[in-house]
């Protein structure tokens, strides 16, 4: 913060001839980014709104990367899962003329079976030829990049007498409603409600103690009588299904002026990948999932107003996640690395010392 801000630079002249200069300089940039970066996340109704409107659909990707996490998987696909959700929603909201209700549950529906399909690839891939699900649904992020970028270049989506590529506007009835002068919308409630669903299928129902069976150990898994390749592919659909709802969110979930966002090349943002942030520091339970996606939420609505309040650059926030990160996994970090160099120093007994001699 201090380093990008040229007249606090340029205090640090007269740090020796007068340190006070500099170092309250610093201190007023620092506080006061700080104080917009906490007022513009929870100080007030409006902000907190905004950090649930930014946290809903991290908190939905989220919670399907800390699924497949607890299946044995790498699910890297969730950018590419929500990219499909919000085409599929978006084209049934802006193309489809349905009456209240049932459009936004259709469209909700169709976002969320596109994120399922995208998922279900990749676990039906991993299941049946051991494909590496890594590499799979990286490549399908690209592929579902390079799908949206081609749609908004078709008849089909992209809005008439306009030559950029950008979609049509969602109806009214397709979008998610909000709670009136705030970002509160439904997208949020159907974050925490699909959090409780997670939680009751992995905790209370005999597919998720397979899916957490074949995660901890395949092989007992299967000796037990238990299907790897079904549990993979079941979740691989759940976890890309929630990860398209937070592409719905994207898509048909209202902005400032109460309106869904048209379809675009960034409409998503980094969703997907924040997701796997979000998963890692909720230890991929459903509660964590979704405190972390609270607290990542916050982070992303106070950065809008650290930039605009104190001309601090949004980008520090993505700083403050990794710095996050790093805390998180530092003891476990410590535990391995400590023993490991602590046996590396430990002399061998029995051995004898390069170019010695035995008795």
């Amino acid at each position: 913060m201090v380093v990008s801000d040229p007249e606090v630079i340029g205090q640090y002249a007269y740090l020796f001839t007068a340190p006070q200069l500099p170092l309250g300089a610093s201190w007023e940039k620092v506080s006061s980014a700080y104080a917009a970066l906490v007022a513009g996340s929870v100080g007030g109704w409006v902000p907190l709104t905004e950090t649930t409107a930014q946290a809903a659909p991290l908190i939905c990707a989220g919670l399907g990367v800390g699924l497949a996490f607890r299946a044995g998987l790498f699910n890297i696909g969730a950018q590419g899962q929500a990219v499909v959700g919000a085409m599929a929603s978006a084209w049934v909201g802006f193309t489809w003329h349905l009456p209240p209700g049932l459009h936004l549950l259709v469209a909700v529906t169709f976002g969320m079976l596109a994120g399922a399909v995208w998922g279900g690839i990749a676990g039906v891939l991993k299941a049946r030829a051991g494909a590496h699900e890594v590499i799979v649904t990286i490549m399908l992020n690209y592929i579902a990049t390079g799908l949206l970028a081609f749609a908004l270049t078709t008849t089909a989506f992209q809005r008439p007498g306009r030559a950029d590529p950008i979609s049509p506007v969602v109806d009214w009835n397709a979008t998610m409603p909000r709670l009136e002068g705030s970002r509160l919308h439904l997208g949020f409630v159907l974050a925490l409600a699909a959090a409780v669903l997670v939680w009751f299928l992995m905790e209370r129902s005999v597919a998720g103690f397979t899916i957490k069976s074949v995660g901890l150990n395949p092989h007992a898994a299967r000796t037990a009588g238990m299907s790897v390749s079904s549990s993979t592919v079941l979740a691989m659909l759940i976890a890309g299904a929630l990860a398209g709802l937070a592409g719905v969110q994207a898509a048909l979930g209202p902005n400032v002026s109460g309106t869904p966002t048209p379809l675009s090349g960034g409409l998503v943002g980094s969703i997907g990948f924040d997701a796997i942030t979000v998963a890692l520091l909720g230890r991929s339970r459903p509660l964590g999932t979704v405190l972390a996606g609270l607290l990542f939420g916050a982070l992303h609505a106070g950065g809008l107003a650290m930039q605009s309040q104190a001309q601090t650059s949004a980008e520090l926030t993505t700083v403050l996640q990794a710095l996050i990160v790093l805390f998180v996994a530092a003891p476990a970090l410590v535990t391995t690395v400590v023993p490991f160099l602590k046996a590396r120093r430990a002399p061998l007994t029995g051995t004898t010392p390069t170019g010695g001699l035995s008795s």
